[in-house]
């Protein structure tokens, strides 16, 4: 039996490694033949085993939206960074706090989001956010003019390292994000005129929506939290 064990934690470290994206234990699951098929908390005891045994070592097992994967961790990516020859992606402060309120307030429309941050969004800025896949339209709220009704999606959690949007930081109190950069020992210079982000993205890939969601304003705090918490959680 315990080498039945292992052979399964093997072959399902080895579908993650070779999976560009994470693996949901249904996926899992699917992988072996009926007659040989695990149950799934088999595979939950195998992904529990993967997970404590990189304690110690460069690489996590992480579950992202509903899936896992392994990553590096955190720590190492001032190393890892000088294997990228090309530098990683900007984004304005507009940006990410318009998705910072998606985030926190979903479902919502532009006119929501206008209203939060008072100023217009642009064309531009929906634009990124719908390639990126990190916002999609999800409905239309039912007032004259039908607006349309915009959520994060699983890409959303899966760039940003979260499990489900219940992970997503609590709101506290009104801050900037470079007071939050500073608490999580974070370097992003802003360019005082443009208001973009002229720090390394990449190396704020986890801090993004934090650093945002400080500029939500704190009297929402109560039902943004709830906003948050009521979205379903999404499955196995």
């Amino acid at each position: 039996m315990a080498e039945d064990s292992h052979e399964l934690r093997n072959i399902i470290e080895a579908a993650l490694l070779a999976c560009p994206s994470p693996l949901s234990v249904s996926k899992l699951v699917a992988l072996f033949p009926d007659e040989a098929r695990p149950a799934r908390e088999e595979v939950h005891a195998a992904l529990a085993e993967l997970e404590a045994a990189c304690a110690e070592r460069g690489v996590e097992l992480r579950r992202v939206g509903n899936g896992y994967r392994f990553q590096t961790k955190q720590r190492y990516a001032p190393w890892l960074r000088k294997l990228s020859e090309t530098r990683p992606p900007r984004y304005s402060r507009a940006l990410l706090e318009t998705l910072a309120i998606i985030a926190y307030r979903q479902p919502v429309t532009r006119g929501d989001i206008e209203e939060i941050r008072g100023v217009a969004v642009s064309t531009e800025t929906m634009r990124t956010l719908l390639d990126r896949e990190w916002v999609r339209q999800v409905g239309y709220r039912d007032v004259p003019g039908r607006p349309a009704l915009y959520a994060t999606t699983r890409h959303f959690l899966e760039y940003f390292n979260l499990g489900s949007l219940k992970e997503l930081p609590t709101l506290i109190e009104k801050r900037t994000p470079n007071e939050i950069a500073t608490e999580l020992n974070l370097s992003l210079p802003l360019d005082a005129e443009s208001g973009t982000e002229s720090g390394d993205v990449a190396e704020a890939d986890n801090a993004a929506a934090r650093s945002t969601a400080g500029e939500v304003d704190a009297e929402g705090e109560a039902s943004l939290r709830a906003e948050a918490n009521r979205s379903p959680p999404l499955g196995d």
